[in-house]
């Protein structure tokens, strides 16, 4: 029978690409790792590696087991999740990786909810970019994954995640106070002649608001970049930048900013996703209704 441990590793390598991800993600020596499907290619007496230049790829054979590997994850967890619903009380971990603007609106009000109703549900959140998110949830590093969409650019899709939608809020044009504005500008046309401030290159936000620019008729000056939001809105309230920002960001706090209707009234699409074969876990169930709780009408909505 082969070993699962090393199975796992293997799965790992297909996943992560190189076995020092894998070493540093399950905190081993890469060494170790070289060592351990060394041995689980003698144990299964064909070749499962390849080098390719530097690095390693996994042959046919090994993709072959990779597929199997994830069904007997799947199953595992599928117990586990069985195992704790036939409890009489509601008890685990739930790893969830969270959006900076949905870390500050939602999840206070989530947490608070379930210490109160489920004490022995232990949360843990790391703050992580969408996309990247969605990975390491499929990849197995969290349990379930906030994550949102902008109109027009498809969230990323991985087999075997169970998405539901938790909100929408609606995306405005930012524009400075007009006693700290350095232009007079109403609308998106005239915010053409100032500096802009966009997520890095590469974010479903960048894309989306540097389209809308485009479809204007202009190029934006991206001037700053960051993906900080709240930085965003110091730089408008301050009067150096125009950004197109989504409601939720504003939730809980007083801004001088204008916020502009765009053409069309776009919204972004906030949701959840966690595995399907974790579903039935009733801690992952009560964050799921926590979190449904805690969401507010979006301001202006």
């Amino acid at each position: 029978m082969l070993e699962i441990r090393r199975l796992i590793l293997l799965r790992e390598l297909a996943v992560r690409g190189t076995i020092a991800a894998v070493a540093e993600a399950l905190n081993f020596t890469s060494s170790a790792v070289s060592q351990q499907l060394s041995l689980l290619e003698k144990e299964t007496g064909t070749q499962l590696l390849r080098k390719s230049g530097r690095r390693v790829q996994l042959t046919p054979q090994a993709e072959v087991l990779v597929a199997s590997v994830g069904e007997i994850l799947d199953t595992l967890e599928r117990a586990e999740a069985r195992l704790q619903a036939a409890a009489t009380r509601v008890t685990g971990r739930v790893r969830v990786a969270v959006f900076q603007s949905a870390a500050l609106a939602f999840m206070p009000a989530t947490l608070r909810a379930m210490a109160l109703r489920f004490p022995d549900v232990r949360v843990e959140m790391v703050q992580r970019e969408p996309e990247e998110a969605l990975r390491e949830t499929w990849a197995r590093d969290f349990d379930m994954v906030i994550a949102e969409q902008y109109p027009a650019h498809a969230a990323p899709h991985h087999p075997g995640l169970d998405r539901r939608d938790l909100t929408t809020d609606a995306i405005r044009l930012a524009l400075p106070d007009p006693a700290v504005s350095l232009h007079e500008v109403d609308s998106l046309h005239q915010a053409r002649h100032m500096p802009w401030v966009m997520e890095p290159r590469g974010a479903a936000s960048r894309h989306f608001a540097e389209q809308l620019c485009r479809r204007a008729g202009f190029e934006p000056d991206v001037r700053y970049e960051t993906a900080d939001l709240q930085a965003h809105m110091r730089l408008v309230e301050s009067g150096n930048a125009v950004a197109l920002i989504p409601d939720l960001v504003w939730a809980g706090r007083e801004t001088s900013c204008r916020l502009l209707d765009l053409d069309g009234l776009p919204r972004r699409t906030i949701f959840t996703a966690q595995r399907v074969a974790g579903a039935a876990s009733p801690a992952a169930r009560a964050l799921r209704e926590a979190l449904a709780e805690a969401v507010q009408p979006p301001q202006g909505a």
